[in-house]
């Protein structure tokens, strides 16, 4: 496994906001060099979602159904239903939708997540880090996951939370930390 600390993130980018009152929803568009077979696994396979994502789930969210999902640094799990599960096309539970087009080069991976708009550049400058850290995973490079409290002391992630802020023109949010 690479040391994280070799890891820098690139400039924010590929995220836009939809605003509907206080309920915010983040859109990230990331393409990534590997196919949407691998990219479905990853996203639904709780071993490879434990290697990369912000949270972990105690089943497979490969079908609709109840899952448990525990955010990192959450301090319990919370019921989750998956809604629609198209692999490896879409992939939609709580307040995710997922999205995963065939490219030449790989996969477009698009993520729909609403969010309380007070923590919209947290959650770009999050899911910006995962999908690096997926990336890395399924190119063979893998990373430890940078998620939770641990993100948020990570240079990289300030910064990133400061630039999608200025993008979306919003305040820096205050974290204590």
């Amino acid at each position: 496994m690479t040391d994280p600390a070799s890891y820098t993130p690139g400039p924010a980018g590929g995220a836009e906001v939809q605003k509907d009152g206080d309920k915010w929803t983040l859109i990230l568009v990331r393409e990534l060099r590997h196919p949407p077979e691998a990219v479905w696994a990853a996203l639904t396979d709780p071993a490879q979602l434990r290697e990369w994502a912000p949270f972990d789930t105690d089943k497979s969210l490969a079908a609709p159904g109840t899952v448990n999902l525990q955010w990192v640094g959450a301090p319990r799990s919370i019921p989750v239903q998956v809604t629609r599960a198209e692999p490896p096309k879409l992939l939609e539970y709580g307040d995710a939708r997922w999205q995963l087009e065939p490219t030449p080069a790989g996969t477009r991976l698009t993520l729909w997540h609403a969010l309380d708009h007070r923590f919209i550049s947290m959650g770009a400058a999050g899911w910006h880090i995962a999908f690096d850290v997926l990336d890395r995973r399924l190119a063979g490079h893998p990373i430890p996951r940078i998620t939770g409290a641990a993100a948020m002391q990570f240079a990289g992630w300030q910064r990133l939370n400061a630039e999608y802020a200025q993008q979306f023109g919003i305040e820096l949010p205050k974290w204590p930390g």
